[in-house]
């Protein structure tokens, strides 16, 4: 168990941070064969803030100084035509809060929490 009470579950061979997100995966799996949702995912990255790297006398890049932003999705997949991106959370961290707002200014994709 991790600070947050999640118990990592395994389904088809895959290892979920949660019970939560396991059982998700299985219900996504259905809506899959049922042809209800298309080209499901798992732990996509999106790239939020690009790494920032110093620059040198020369103009070239140099060493990195921060790295890039991430924020992986738990799962991304197609519903009539549309993409979806969701996560399965229990617990709102600000960093996810923040992560979430990022998405939608950057991509225009409101995250789906389940």
């Amino acid at each position: 168990m991790n600070k947050y009470r999640n118990k990592k579950t395994v389904v088809d061979g895959i290892v979920f941070d949660s019970k939560r997100e396991a059982q998700r995966y299985s219900e996504l799996l259905m809506l899959k064969k049922a042809k209800v949702i298309t080209n499901l995912e798992l732990q996509k990255n999106f790239e939020l803030i690009p790494s920032q790297y110093e620059v040198l006398p020369d103009g070239k890049k140099g060493k990195c100084i921060e790295r890039a932003v991430v924020y992986r999705a738990d799962f991304v997949y197609e519903e009539n035509g549309s993409l979806v991106v969701e996560d399965t959370k229990g617990c709102r961290t600000p960093d996810y809060i923040i992560k979430r707002k990022l998405m939608l200014f950057r991509y225009g994709i409101r995250v789906k929490e389940v």
